[in-house]
C-alpha cells in the first residue's frame, strides 16, 4: 500500500513517528513535508498530497497539523478528496467505512502519538461498507 503524508510544523514530529511506523509495517510512504518545526503554511503541504492522491498516484493519504482542520480543508477542496479529522480511533473507522475517506486528518496538538498510531492503523485496514453509504457519498 502507498501511502502519501504531509504536515506543517505543527504536525512534524508526529509525522516522522507514523512515518516511521508505516515504514515498520511495510508499506511505501512519500513525504511530502515539510521537512522541519520552522512555521510554514499548511495548504502548502495538504494541496500536494491530495494532488497525487485525487490522481491515484496513493492508495490513501494522511495529513497532520494542529488541529487537523486547516490541513482537511485544504485537501477537501479537491474534487476527489474526502479528508476526515479523527482524534479517536472510532472516527478513523467511521470515515472509511460510512464515508470512504482516502485521507486521515490529525490533530497534533490534541492526540497522543499512540493513539495516532490506532487512527491510522483503524483508518488504514478498514473498508467501505457501500451499500446505503455509496449514494450518500455519491452526494459529496
Amino acid at each position: 500500500m502507498n501511502i502519501a503524508i504531509g504536515s506543517d510544523h505543527a504536525g512534524f514530529v508526529l509525522k516522522q513517528l507514523i512515518i516511521e511506523y508505516l515504514q515498520g509495517k511495510g508499506y511505501t510512504v512519500k513525504d511530502f513535508g515539510c521537512f522541519s518545526a520552522a512555521s510554514v503554511d499548511y495548504p502548502d503541504y495538504a494541496h500536494p498530497v491530495a494532488k497525487a492522491l485525487d490522481q491515484n498516484e496513493f492508495d490513501f493519504g494522511i495529513l497532520i497539523c494542529g488541529s487537523g482542520n486547516g490541513v482537511c480543508m485544504s485537501a477537501n477542496k479537491h474534487a476527489g478528496i474526502r479528508a476526515a479529522l479523527a482524534w479517536k480511533p472510532e472516527l478513523a473507522e467511521l470515515a472509511r467505512q460510512h464515508n470512504n475517506a482516502n485521507i486521515l486528518c490529525l490533530p497534533a496538538r490534541f492526540i497522543d502519538d499512540s493513539l495516532a498510531i490506532e487512527c491510522v492503523e483503524k483508518f488504514l485496514n478498514t473498508g467501505f461498507e457501500g451499500g446505503r453509504h455509496q449514494r450518500r457519498v455519491d452526494k459529496i
